[in-house]
């Protein structure tokens, strides 16, 4: 399995690809390599022999076509290495720049979170009805909500009353709203 540094999948497709391309390009470089080398001792024991002059020719022929398509190959196999060095070098920068972001949103979660606690201290909400707050604002039902905290459902209804009296707000959609009205623009 192929190890990918930066945790991206596009890496991983990336490199995979490239490595598929890199082994075939190689594996016919070297066919043609190994063709053009034995034709070329073909084309000597030819002479030594005094084989007719077109079938000289002929494997001449094949020897510099196999040739110049191996040097062109080598060089294509080196502009691809260069090609994905410089892949490798974005993906590095962009996996960087996304690491950043990673701890502005890590940052900006923790300042969130302190807001929210804050205002379970204004409306002064027990543990119990901070707890049911917090999995409420997760999107859990009532129903999962007791199954979480194993109890009753009927609990839980009453707890999160209690908590959108003192949060002066009509339900769980208002309720959850109150928290992320500041983040909708206007």
């Amino acid at each position: 399995m192929l190890n990918c540094p930066y945790g991206t999948n596009v890496y991983c497709f990336v490199s995979l690809l490239f490595i598929k391309v890199f082994i075939k390009d190689k594996i016919v470089t070297g066919i043609l390599l190994i063709i053009m080398v034995l034709n070329f001792f073909d084309v000597l024991t030819d002479i030594s022999l005094g084989v007719p002059t077109w079938h000289i020719i002929e494997d001449t022929m094949i020897v510099i076509v196999s040739g110049i398509i191996a040097v062109f190959l080598i060089f294509d196999i080196r502009k691809l290495n260069n090609h994905i060095h410089h892949l490798k070098e974005k993906l590095a920068h962009s996996d960087d720049k996304l690491q950043g972001i990673t701890d502005e949103m890590v940052a900006a979660r923790a300042q969130y979170s302190q807001v929210i606690h804050d205002q379970f201290e204004q409306w002064m909400l027990t543990k119990s009805e901070q707890e049911v707050v917090m999995l409420l604002l997760k999107g859990l039902s009532f129903k999962e909500i007791s199954a979480v905290r194993e109890t009753k459902e009927k609990t839980v209804r009453q707890q999160a009353s209690t908590i959108y009296s003192k949060a002066s707000v009509e339900g769980q959609h208002d309720f959850a709203a109150w928290f992320l009205e500041d983040f909708i623009a206007a």
